[in-house]
């Protein structure tokens, strides 16, 4: 059974830093992109950042650009979405999902997604 199961959220002031972590398993991997998706309340789900199996690619939201950064570790079939400069609106739900195809990826398409990780950034 295929599990994504994130962590590192968490409340944090405007301006602070977090690192979410992503760890996939049930199956082998490999190959596959890996992304970070977020939902605010009451608005739909959005595209936050990806990466590719090697790395040597990524993709990120305008919003965060220049402030977050995806990483993965494939030994561990993990991924990391580091958040610095956070914003009041950065607050919503993270989700990672896992997907064959980096383009499929990148706008929502997924088998796989985890349960989620509240991140709540305090003005």
């Amino acid at each position: 059974q295929v599990q994504l199961v994130e962590s590192g959220g968490g409340l944090v002031q405007a301006g602070g830093s977090l690192r979410l972590s992503c760890a996939a398993s049930g199956r082998t991997f490999s190959g596959y992109a890996m992304g970070w998706f977020r939902q605010a309340p009451g608005k739909e789900r959005e595209f936050v950042a990806a990466i590719s199996w090697s790395g040597g690619t990524t993709y990120y939201a305008d919003s965060v650009k220049g402030r977050f950064t995806i990483s993965r570790d494939n030994a561990k079939n993990t991924v990391y979405l580091q958040m610095n400069s956070l914003k009041p609106e950065d607050t919503a739900v993270y989700y990672c999902a896992v997907e064959g195809l980096l383009s499929r990826l990148r706008i929502g398409v997924s088998d796989y997604w985890g349960q989620g990780t509240q991140v709540t950034v305090s003005s």
